[in-house]
């Protein structure tokens, strides 16, 4: 009964094993989900977990100008199952620990040192990529598999940021500065063309005046019909007016006659 509790392991979905052997050390070979047996006390299961699991490194490193910027670097990453064996040798169960703490920092430095403060929120992209090409190259060395890999979070120092912010409110003012000027500049051309439209006006009146007089009694006509439209519009007070008060001049017209 000893030998039959003793004699079997189970391995969870998820996971595989490998066996140690008092005798040979770490077997070659990989155990799947389910139950396998073994020799009591001769030999004894290593369980791994090989799914991905998600790791949040911080690293506090300078940039290329000089700043200092926090940043994280989320890596989801399981070890390689056919490597099982040789990771247990080199790194225990214990892999992730060793491993990813140290090559995370080590890349990140790496890379940060490649651009300016202000490259890492404009070309963020490309310094994520950066990321993850190297950190899967290292991890490769050490067996271990990363399915993703991303930057979560950038802060940089409160002098650097209240400076970035001051920049954007002089860029802000200038723009508006620079609206107001070109709207000054409209208006004024605006009221050069509209004076000049004006002169050309009266230029065009003086002329016709001069070639008929035809033009005049027109323009008085006219001046006549918005006098009366407006007194129609009124309606309560009713006013007279002579021909002159309408700008007719009837009677020295007739008196010219």
């Amino acid at each position: 009964m000893w030998v039959v509790q003793n004699g079997l392991f189970n391995v969870d979905g998820g996971h595989r094993a490998i066996k140690y052997r008092r005798t040979t050390g770490v077997s070659r070979e990989i155990y799947a989900e389910g139950t396998h047996f073994l020799v009591p006390w001769f030999e004894s299961p290593v369980i791994y977990d090989v799914r991905a699991r998600p790791r949040n490194v911080s690293s506090l490193t300078g940039t290329k100008d000089l700043q200092m910027v926090n940043i994280t670097c989320r890596v989801l990453s399981r070890p390689d199952v056919p490597a099982l064996p040789q990771i247990y040798r080199t790194l225990g169960t214990d892999y992730d620990e060793r491993v990813l703490p140290s090559i995370v920092n080590e890349v990140l430095k790496s890379v940060v040192a490649q651009f300016n403060a202000s490259q890492l929120i404009t070309q963020r992209e490309m310094v994520a990529r950066l990321v993850r090409e190297n950190l899967a190259r290292r991890a490769a060395r050490f067996n271990i598999l990363l399915d993703d890999v991303s930057l979560t979070h950038l802060a940089f120092s409160p002098e650097f940021t209240a400076a970035v912010e001051a920049k954007q409110v002089a860029q802000q003012d200038a723009q508006r500065a620079a609206f107001v000027v070109d709207k000054a500049r409209q208006e004024k051309q605006a009221m050069v063309v509209k004076a000049q439209g004006e002169a050309r006006s009266a230029e065009l009146i003086g002329e016709a005046i001069k070639k008929s007089k035809a033009y005049v009694e027109l323009k008085k006509i006219e001046n006549a019909r918005a006098i009366a439209q407006s007194l129609q519009e009124a309606g309560k007070n009713r006013l007279l007016l002579d021909a002159e008060g309408l700008g007719l001049n009837v009677f020295d017209e007739a008196e010219q006659k």
